[in-house]
Parts: structure tokens; C-alpha cells; sequence
């Protein structure tokens, strides 16, 4: 007999940055928590706060009611294991495109706690569920635990930080490694954080504090440019005894988040380093740190709305050059069709809670991964220790994980447990690859 939903419960509580989030119970069983970003695209899912004072606004007191009072009278007794069915129930219900009348934290709480209440009533590991869903039991044995045809996703690891996430410094967001040379998944975190020590200690010699942002990345204030921090990071690199580049050890990441500091109305770009750019001035800026810095990885370069723009800096960059979407594609399967078709992007972050179901984020997975175009699962800057996306990067074969820095425990949360999988199934780790050529599909 098929496990239904006999019981729904959330909770408001407080994730990463102290802010309130919806953590969901379905069947005393499975429980997810939802997490929320500060460098959020206008086009993805929207998040259902309750205003007034508590929290400066940000309370989630309506989200929670929502769970238990309308979306549980929809969902108790639906099949537990039937998560396609579950979620476009849910977004019915809701009625929107972007699920802002229950609020996608509610909608979504829901679907991650019945993703893993179904991996637990169905005796499976997580991922091995998650497989399930994206259509891997076809090949292999989804219950045996030792599996050894899936890989653990490559890291790119966050270093220094900068635009939302630090609350000013360096217009961009974030500068991460990515452990290209590492032989396996332990080796690749322990060469990452060697790093982050030489860059620790390349800051205090420097007399600053080595303060952290949002996800952990260094903040310090001797980088105010953008090739300060990329210098900082690569610098760190051979100081830790690493040769840094593509083809070496460790190479560079980098998200611009070029959306939060582009004018709309004048259609430039402030890096605050001079006059404000033009769309072509940014492309050019851009492919000018990729020939003088060892980057192998670039998000966001220009905004959301700028779609002319990333089609002549995907053209214009190297082959390998990954171009990867955030604010562009906000985990949204018609907008990375739209970005393929242009050839805007080769590689799409995944986020949950920006899709708003566990159905929508999977979609864009294996429509990605078909169309030759590199899936990378993301946590957000507003976290908590729920690791389900490390599972989730395992299951859809996505390739590549980012989660933040070597740093506080809900970040550590998710690589640890790729070190448990990494463990229990001898998974080799991903290789990194960008796929060849403007727009592949």
C-alpha cells in the first residue's frame, strides 16, 4: 500500500543571516528547511513575508499558516512518493506564475519535506531518490548504497566576497575556486581550504581582520577591485603550493552579479572604479579578467534583462569558458530555453527555491543536461544546515555544487555530507568542463 500524507507542520525559524524561513514536517518523517537569498533575480519564485515590525518585516508567521491550514487541506492523503503529482497540485493551489500568493517558502517547504519523507518511507538514501525522480532507476540499482556509477559534484568554493553579500566592498559578489586537478572529493576540500588559509593569513599580514560575508568569503577592505580580489585569490593559490589555471591544480570562479550594480534606465554598469559602463564596455571587462586572471567559471556577468549583451559575451568568450546564469535563468526551464536558443549561457545554477518545487528544480536539470549545458545546484546566502541539495547535486548527475565557503556550519553542513556520500559509495569526483562552443545544445 502506497504511504499518503497524513500530517503537515511547519515552523518559523531562523536561518544563516538570523532571518525568519519556513522549516516543514510531513509525516513526523521527512523535514526541509527553505533557505533565502540577499542577491535574488526579479523573475524567480517569490517568497511570502509578513511585513509590520516583527523581523524589520521579514516574518514568515503567514507562510506558516498557509502550510498548515490551505496546503495541508490539499495535500493530507495524497500518495507520499507521487512528487510530480504533489508539486503541480501545489502550484495549482497557489494559482500564480511565481507562487507569491502562499508564498513559493511555503509551497516549497512542503515539497522538499515530502521528497524526503518519500527517500525515508521508501528506504533509500536521499540522492538515490533523487536519481529515482530523474529517471536513473532505468540503469542502475537505486537501493544498493554502494553505487558506483554516480560522481560527486566538483565545488567551487567561495574565497572572497564582495556586492550583497558583504554589504558593500568590491562590487562583485563572490571569487571561488574550483579544485580542477583534485584526484577525489576529499582531496579537492582540503586543497580549498589550504587556499582560503593562505589567503587568511595573506590578510592579516596585510593588518586587516579577516572578516566574512554572508557565505563565509573573506571581506577585507584592501580589496575595493574587482582585480584586487581576483589577485588575492590567485595569489593564494601558488602561496599554498598550488599551481593555479586550468589546466593545474585550482583554477578561478567568479559571480559578477552584474544585476545589482546595473542602472536600467541608462543601461550601465557602476563598478565604481571609473564611469560607468555601457553593455559593451561590461562585455569587454569582463573577457578582460578571463585573459589576465585563471578563470574557468563566470556567473552573471551582465543583468537579468541585458539578454543582447550575453549573447556577444558568450560569443566573444573562450570555448571553455563556462557562462553560467542566475539572475538570467532563476532555475526557470522557459528562460534557460530562451538563453540556449540565443546562445546566452552553457551553464544554468539551480536553485529549489527559486523554481519553488523539488518538480520545477529537477525539470531544469535534465533539460540542461540534455541540451549539453552544465547544471550547477546552489545553495543560497540565507541558509540553514538542511544539506538536501548535496543529495540533490549527487542524484541529477548536475556535475557541480556551490555552497559557499570552508566556513560556518551551514555550509559545512553540505560538504560534509558529500564526504559521507563520497564514503559510503567511492564516487569518483566530477571532472570540470564547460561545454565547446557558443550556445551547444
Amino acid at each position: 500500500m502506497t504511504p499518503e500524507i497524513d500530517a503537515v507542520r511547519a515552523l518559523e525559524v531562523l536561518d544563516s543571516r538570523g532571518d525568519p524561513t519556513v522549516r516543514v514536517t510531513v509525516e513526523s518523517a521527512g523535514r526541509f528547511t527553505v533557505p533565502a537569498g540577499a542577491s535574488t533575480g526579479s523573475h524567480e519564485a517569490s517568497e511570502r513575508r509578513d511585513g509590520g515590525d516583527r523581523y524589520g518585516g521579514r516574518g514568515v508567521r503567514e507562510a506558516v499558516a498557509a502550510v498548515e491550514g490551505e496546503i495541508a487541506g490539499a495535500v493530507v492523503g495524497r500518495a507520499v512518493d507521487d512528487q510530480a503529482g504533489l508539486d503541480a497540485a501545489l502550484r495549482d493551489l497557489d494559482g500564480t506564475d511565481d507562487l507569491r500568493r502562499l508564498g513559493a517558502n511555503a509551497v516549497l517547504g512542503v515539497s522538499g519535506a515530502a521528497l524526503r519523507t518519500a527517500a525515508r518511507v521508501a528506504g533509500r538514501p536521499l540522492y538515490a531518490h533523487v536519481a529515482r525522480l530523474a529517471g536513473d532507476d532505468e540503469s542502475v540499482n537505486v537501493n544498493d548504497l554502494a553505487r558506483t556509477d554516480i560522481s560527486v559534484p566538483m565545488p567551487m568554493i567561495n574565497v572572497v566576497s564582495g556586492g550583497l553579500h558583504a554589504g558593500g566592498g568590491v562590487p562583485i559578489q563572490d571569487v571561488l575556486v574550483v579544485p580542477v586537478g583534485a584526484p577525489d572529493y576529499p582531496t579537492a576540500l582540503e586543497w580549498a581550504w589550504e587556499v582560503r588559509r593562505a589567503v587568511r593569513e595573506r590578510i592579516v599580514a596585510d593588518g586587516h581582520r579577516p572578516l566574512v560575508a554572508d557565505e563565509g568569503g573573506f571581506s577585507p577592505p584592501s580589496v575595493e577591485r574587482p582585480a584586487d580580489a581576483f589577485e588575492l585569490v590567485r595569489d593564494g593559490i601558488a602561496g599554498a603550493g598550488f599551481d593555479p589555471g586550468a589546466g593545474g591544480d585550482l583554477a578561478l570562479a567568479v559571480d559578477v552579479a552584474a544585476t545589482h550594480f546595473h542602472d536600467p534606465e541608462r543601461g550601465a554598469y557602476d563598478l565604481g572604479d571609473g564611469d560607468p559602463l555601457a553593455p559593451e564596455a561590461m562585455v569587454e571587462r569582463a573577457l578582460e579578467w578571463v585573459e589576465r586572471y585563471p578563470i574557468v567559471s563566470v556567473e552573471d556577468p551582465l543583468a537579468e534583462s541585458d539578454w543582447a549583451a550575453w549573447a556577444r559575451f558568450r560569443e566573444r568568450a573562450p570555448d571553455d569558458l563556462q557562462v553560467l546564469g542566475d539572475d538570467l535563468l532563476v532555475t526557470d526551464p522557459e528562460r534557460l530555453d530562451r538563453a540556449l536558443d540565443r546562445g546566452a549561457a552553457n551553464a544554468v545554477l539551480v536553485k529549489p527555491n527559486q523554481a519553488g518545487t523539488v518538480t520545477r528544480a529537477l525539470a531544469v536539470c535534465r533539460r540542461a543536461l540534455a541540451a549539453g549545458c552544465n547544471p550547477v545546484v546552489s545553495a543560497r546566502s540565507g541558509e540553514t544546515c538542511d544539506a538536501t541539495i548535496a543529495d540533490l547535486a549527487v542524484g541529477t548527475g548536475a556535475g557541480q555544487i556551490k555552497v559557499g565557503s570552508l566556513a560556518r556550519s551551514e555550509r559545512l553542513a553540505k560538504y560534509n555530507r558529500l564526504l559521507a556520500i563520497d564514503d559510503a559509495t567511492d564516487a569518483p569526483l566530477a571532472r570540470f568542463e564547460a561545454p565547446p562552443g557558443p550556445g551547444s545544445r
